[in-house]
């Protein structure tokens, strides 16, 4: 059987652009794997993690789109296919918006990043999306990443020129028994604005650990959604960089843990320009034995002044033996500006249900007409022409979940 290892080394040597990518796979040899000593992994099973079980995904047949990719594509102005990182095809087109896959990227930024800098040794390429200046796309673009086994290293690249506008739409099935290791940047030109919504739906054997970046620049705005309800161990981290006066990121992040699931949050919220706003809002549920966890950082620079950034987590627990962690953190080094945080973990509310109940509503209908509207802040940010797609599919998850509350 192949190794991760061999498989990775017999990547890299039928590259022609192997001694640039040498680089991150030097780097990752040097740093290895990460391990539960190490803070930002200390709730991670990492244990059950034996990387050479997962060798690379060799180039296959074009798997077809599952329906629910289909039911995105089909309210889309442009389609993207990712088969095991490679795109595959590209569907519809809408002017002022080009896809190309070019050369891996790499940033400093990931010097400390095992699993970015393997995404940047073993990526096949970096799939890029760029929205010209001055372009509104008003249909969406829609991105079905489809991880087939073993080992999957997607990279992408959005950019949005200055005063553009672009909703994308990422979708992650498949990957039984997969590692699979996303890499995202949104770069977001002067008065830019991009709506982006991830849905990861991947198979529960799988590990999914992922990690996005957004950049703003003057007066850009991001808003994201990312919602999560497949993986046995989903791990995503989400970062915001704000590098122009005046730049805004709505971030929303949602999951729902079933089984023995661990789904992990990171994100970092860092303001360097002055005037800029941040929002963060994450909320999730978590049954059986799942466990849950939320680490968020507002990082404020000196200098950034009138910044107003706020971070709020709020946790369900849908059974005795769930659990869920939530650790905000602000680093402040500037006064004039506005900051706040706060979080909740508990389980169904007991007035809100007797409430329901005393107006005829049996008792598993109101808890999950309470989980519903608990998720429903949640899934309003995302496009209208495709909320509905994601509520119906959500909704046929929560009821298949075992609900034990007091």
């Amino acid at each position: 059987m192949t190794t991760f290892t061999e498989s990775a080394l017999t990547f890299l040597d039928a590259r022609r652009d192997a001694p640039s990518r040498a680089q991150a796979w030097d780097a990752f040899s040097t740093l290895g794997l990460p391990t539960t000593v190490d803070e930002v992994w200390r709730y991670a099973p990492l244990k059950e993690l034996n990387l050479e079980e997962f060798p690379l995904a060799p180039r296959g047949e074009l798997p077809i789109f599952s329906p629910f990719a289909t039911a995105l594509a089909s309210r889309a102005g442009l389609v993207l296919h990712v088969v095991d990182g490679f795109l595959r095809g590209v569907r519809g087109a809408i002017d002022g918006v080009r896809v190309e896959a070019t050369e891996a990227h790499w940033s400093p930024r990931y010097e400390s990043d095992a699993f970015a800098q393997l995404n940047c040794a073993l990526t096949p390429a970096t799939i890029s999306v760029s929205v010209a200046d001055g372009v509104h796309a008003a249909p969406p673009i829609v991105i079905v990443n489809t991880t087939t086994t073993g080992a999957s290293f997607p990279q992408t690249l959005i950019t949005l020129g200055r005063s553009s506008q672009a909703s994308v739409v990422e979708y992650l099935e498949g990957g039984m028994a997969a590692l699979v290791v996303p890499l995202t940047e949104y770069v977001i030109g002067d008065d830019a604005s991009l709506t982006m919504s991830t849905y990861q739906r991947l198979d529960a054997t799988a590990w999914h650990i992922a990690r996005s970046t957004g950049r703003l620049g003057r007066d850009a705005r991001l808003s994201q959604a990312v919602i999560s309800i497949g993986a046995h161990y989903n791990r995503s981290r989400n970062d915001a960089e704000f590098l122009g006066t005046g730049g805004e990121n709505e971030l929303r992040t949602t999951f729902l843990g079933s089984h023995d699931q661990v789904h992990d949050f990171r994100t970092r919220q860092y303001h360097v320009a002055p005037r800029t706003r941040s929002t963060l809002l994450s909320k999730g549920a978590v049954a059986d034995r799942s466990r849950s966890v939320y680490t968020g950082l507002i990082e404020i620079e000196k200098g950034a002044k009138r910044t107003d950034a706020r971070q709020t987590n709020h946790n369900l627990l849908l059974s005795p033996h769930a659990h869920a962690d939530s650790v905000p953190n602000l680093d402040i080094r500037e006064n004039d500006v506005m900051c706040a945080h706060a979080s909740s973990v508990g389980p169904l509310d007991e007035l809100q249900r007797w409430y329901l109940e005393s107006r005829g509503v049996s008792r598993p209908d109101a808890e999950r007409l309470m989980i519903q509207g608990f998720f429903y802040e949640m899934l309003a940010t995302l496009p209208r022409n495709l909320a509905d797609v994601v509520e119906a599919d959500l909704s046929a998850t929560l009821g298949q979940v075992e609900i034990v509350t007091p």
